[in-house]
């Protein structure tokens, strides 16, 4: 399977989930292969291609297939455009036309849409910087769950970036994604309890995250571990 260097933890859901349930991923490919009259199966056969799920990785062929339907005004195949304009993924990068799809997709109220339409406000990406709209975009993601945008939104908020510094919002952000899974905000929280940022200080607390964190691979909370354990 030709799935190196992509999403591996997405790819591995999926495949798990098919495994699960008893599915098999092969058949599904050949049968999306002949069955293309639907926008989500185009979809469904554009997102085989672009994670490389029983067939070889093939960006031009996923973006053609998005590119295809999103005229349809199908939300999943506008933002994977906008994935492929972002990072010129089997097209030309262009930071103006990932923008645009992204708008389509965050105007009909996905969160992942409005993160990075926030998300390009803030770096200047497509558009001017605007760090209020930014705020505002976060802000709403951040309530529809996004954990991207509640990471990034707590960032702003710690720093003083565009908004008054608030230890304790930021603090009560990164705990919101870090009980969504998000091992980003899992080592976040940690830091925040080993620091005392926002948060009384409690290493005990700081432990329970950066381990949390460490189970997901992430390297900072196990050096951060290895560290603390030597002081309590």
């Amino acid at each position: 399977m030709a799935n190196e260097g992509k999403d591996t933890k997405t790819i591995k859901y999926i495949l798990n989930y098919f495994n699960n349930n008893n599915i098999n991923p092969q058949e599904i490919y050949n049968w999306l292969l002949i069955n293309q009259s639907n926008p989500d199966y185009i979809f469904l056969l554009g997102y085989f291609n672009y994670l490389g799920i029983e067939t070889e990785i093939d960006e031009k062929k996923a973006f053609d297939l998005f590119i295809s339907v999103s005229e349809q005004n199908h939300t999943l195949t506008q933002y994977y455009v906008g994935l492929c304009y972002e990072f010129g993924r089997g097209t030309v990068k262009n930071g103006k036309l990932a923008f645009e799809y992204y708008e389509k997709v965050a105007n009909k109220g996905y969160a992942s849409g409005k993160f990075k339409i926030g998300y390009f406000y803030k770096n200047g990406i497509g558009t001017n910087v605007n760090k209020q709209k930014t705020i505002e975009l976060y802000k709403q993601a951040a309530n529809l769950g996004n954990c991207a945008a509640q990471n990034n939104l707590a960032i702003m908020y710690k720093s003083g970036d565009g908004v008054g510094k608030d230890y304790v919002k930021a603090f009560e952000l990164y705990h919101k994604a870090a009980n969504l899974g998000d091992s980003t905000a899992q080592f976040n929280v940690a830091a925040m309890y080993e620091n005392g940022d926002g948060i009384v200080r409690d290493l005990s607390s700081a432990i329970y995250w950066y381990e949390k964190s460490a189970k997901q691979g992430f390297q900072r909370a196990q050096d951060r571990l290895e560290i603390l354990k030597f002081f309590v």
